[in-house]
């Protein structure tokens, strides 16, 4: 057997969360995580790195800590704040996920509750 070329990808995520709290946040962040690495068929070994952002007003949990709970221990993961652009949709947590997949894979970035309204260009994110 001819083993399949792999590729490093890159692909984003967000997801709304409805209050500032730990529980919000580590929930939201594990449906985000889970419905990514299900619609990429990924495991954690798959992964090299996430950057996970935050706007402002969400401050009460690490999303780093729920993908932990996942499974992402050996992976690099980081957390920083959103740029607090005037207008912009309140809070969200994005991701930014760089992971090994074979050549012919195609990314699907995923935006679910209201951030779906950030990427209604990416067919594939809804």
């Amino acid at each position: 057997m001819i083993p399949r070329r792999m590729r490093l990808f890159a692909l984003r995520g967000a997801i709304t969360v409805d209050r500032n709290t730990s529980e919000a946040i580590l929930g939201a962040t594990e449906w985000l995580m889970r419905e990514i690495m299900k619609r990429n068929d990924l495991v954690p070994e798959d992964v090299v790195s996430c950057l996970f952002t935050l706007t402002e007003d969400l401050d009460a949990e690490f999303p780093a800590v729920a993908a932990r709970q996942l499974g992402f221990g050996h992976v690099p993961l980081m957390c920083a704040r959103e740029v607090p652009v005037p207008g912009s949709l309140p809070r969200v947590i994005r991701v930014m996920m760089h992971y090994y997949a074979a050549d012919e894979h195609e990314a699907k970035h995923v935006y679910l509750g209201d951030a779906r309204k950030l990427r209604l260009d990416l067919e594939s994110a809804q």
